[in-house]
């Protein structure tokens, strides 16, 4: 089974090209859905994330912008983080690739907005960067509930260049062409990855060891 890490800065429509693979017949994997699922009420990351962060928590459940404020700015906090949730999002991604393997899937997305910025790269037989025009990316950002410039600046402090991103991918969705070209660019790649001869070198020669 092949392994696809779809990844991409804030509002170049990562969500939105997720959405495509899914409906193409490809599962995928969203990470930032397992955090909420985590955070929630009865989730396994509460109990955890109070203690570390005392005070990050209402009615039972994570309050992601307390959190944010909290681990903002703060690498050691970021680390401490990192090393609660991290470990309870992988457990929830064996029970997804169980599934998956169940099901006879060839490919699956792995939805990984920080995949670069991890190291997780290294695990996929590809990556799709999902990206659009500076402009349009911070268009899209910044009309959303509470955003301002500047923690839109902050929060791309914490991810890799957009160039860099697309420099380093094996392919490329580009979303400030409209939804139809990039469905049709979703459609390619999926094609080119069951195709031996069109996938990237590392899916044919099999990804290093974890």
């Amino acid at each position: 089974m092949l392994i696809i890490g779809l990844t991409g800065s804030i509002g170049m429509g990562k969500s939105t090209t997720a959405k495509m693979f899914r409906e193409a017949g490809v599962p995928v994997y969203d990470a930032d859905a397992a955090v909420a699922d985590l955070y929630e009420k009865g989730g396994a990351a509460v109990e955890p994330l109070e203690a570390a962060f005392p005070g990050v928590t209402k009615d039972g459940a994570v309050d992601r912008e307390a959190l944010r404020q909290r681990v903002l700015g703060d690498d050691a906090a970021m680390t401490r983080l990192n090393a609660i949730v991290h470990p309870l999002v992988g457990a929830d991604r064996v029970k997804f690739f169980e599934a998956a393997e169940a099901a006879k899937a060839d490919m699956v997305v792995l939805d990984i907005p920080l995949l670069y910025e991890t190291g997780g790269d290294a695990r996929m037989d590809a990556v799709v960067v999902v990206s659009a025009p500076e402009a349009q990316q911070r268009e899209r950002v910044l009309a959303r509930p509470g955003m301002t410039p500047e923690r839109l600046d902050a929060i791309l402090a914490r991810q890799m260049h957009d160039a860099e991103k697309r420099a380093r991918a094996h392919f490329i969705v580009d979303t400030g062409r409209g939804l139809e070209a990039a469905r049709e660019q979703v459609t390619e790649i999926i094609a080119a990855m069951r195709d031996p001869l069109r996938r990237p070198a590392r899916a044919v020669e099999g990804r290093r060891e974890q």
